[in-house]
């Protein structure tokens, strides 16, 4: 288990350092996270999503945040990233190094393991520890998140309805007064709606809305751009609670009209945004400066 875990950290370190030349160099974890999850030919999509659920707690969390957070707080430690708050940016080292070759377990690990000083041990192990106290603060931060979704997979139909209109029209689109939005069979809506923009175009728009358990998969996407053809609409959007498969994110992306992919993260993001049935909590947490023993 130990070596398993060693050896997806090491892999994690690499993915993050393509990730983040992808992405430009300057990004939160969470969007380094969705990077991975989306284009690693080197960890799984499956890896990423994986749920557990805390036996202290009961909240449902993600082992590969700690993967994720432990990979950064190693490549900070040895000069490839650089951390302000919440955003991670590559260095100098880490803009130059040539990926090709770069070998955690040769250029990471014995600046970690290096046990002839034992105050650069101190000071490693207390980094490690920050970031497991990161990863549990922001579990924490994000538990509305997860507590949104649930609910969301509860709701009865016609108030599963009533969110997806309201968050559209926070969105912007006016939903057309005739076709509106109808709840379906399958447990999702179709729609159809209009977006104005500043310079006074106004743009056809079909609209899903689906509840999964699982991430939605290609399938689905070709089903909804038959839709869009129905209505003749100029692009789609397709919102789920859940997630799209890599398939799915490929396909929504082929084709002359491209589909936006709504998931339950940027739901999160959305209802957050607009303070739809939400409204912020400022709180505070002590640092170590209280129980550190001097």
């Amino acid at each position: 288990m130990a070596n398993r875990q060693i050896n997806l950290q090491n892999i994690t370190m690499k993915e993050i350092l393509i990730a983040m030349r992808r992405l430009g160099g300057q990004v939160t974890r969470r969007e380094i996270s969705s990077d991975i999850r989306d284009n690693s030919t080197a960890i799984s999509e499956q890896e990423v999503d994986k749920i557990k659920v805390s036996k202290k707690t009961g909240n449902k969390y993600k082992p590969f945040d700690y993967t994720l957070n432990y990979a950064v707080i190693y490549l900070v430690r040895t000069g490839y990233l650089a951390e302000d708050g919440h955003q991670v940016e590559l260095t100098k080292k880490g803009r130059k190094v040539d990926l090709d070759t770069f070998d955690p377990e040769k250029d990471v690990r014995p600046f970690l393991e290096d046990n002839d000083s034992q105050e650069l041990k101190k000071k490693n192990l207390a980094e490690i520890d920050s970031a497991k106290e990161t990863t549990d603060e922001d579990t924490e931060e994000d538990q509305w998140r997860q507590d949104l979704l649930d609910a969301l997979m509860k709701m009865s139909p016609k108030k599963f309805e009533l969110f997806c209109r309201g968050l559209l029209t926070k969105m912007g689109i006016d939903v057309d007064k005739t076709i509106g939005v109808n709840y379906v069979a399958d447990g999702g809506l179709d729609g159809f709606g209009y977006v104005r923009s500043n310079d006074y175009r106004t743009t056809r728009v079909a609209l899903q809305a689906k509840r999964w358990q699982s991430n939605v998969p290609a399938p689905e996407i070709d089903k909804f751009r038959g839709a869009m053809d129905k209505y003749n609409a100029e692009f789609g959007i397709f919102i789920t609670n859940s997630d799209f498969t890599r398939g799915a994110i490929k396909t929504a992306r082929q084709g002359t009209r491209i589909i936006t992919l709504i998931d339950g993260e940027e739901i999160c993001d959305l209802v957050a945004k607009y303070n739809y049935y939400v409204e912020p909590v400022t709180t505070y947490r002590l640092k170590s400066f209280y129980t550190e023993k001097d």
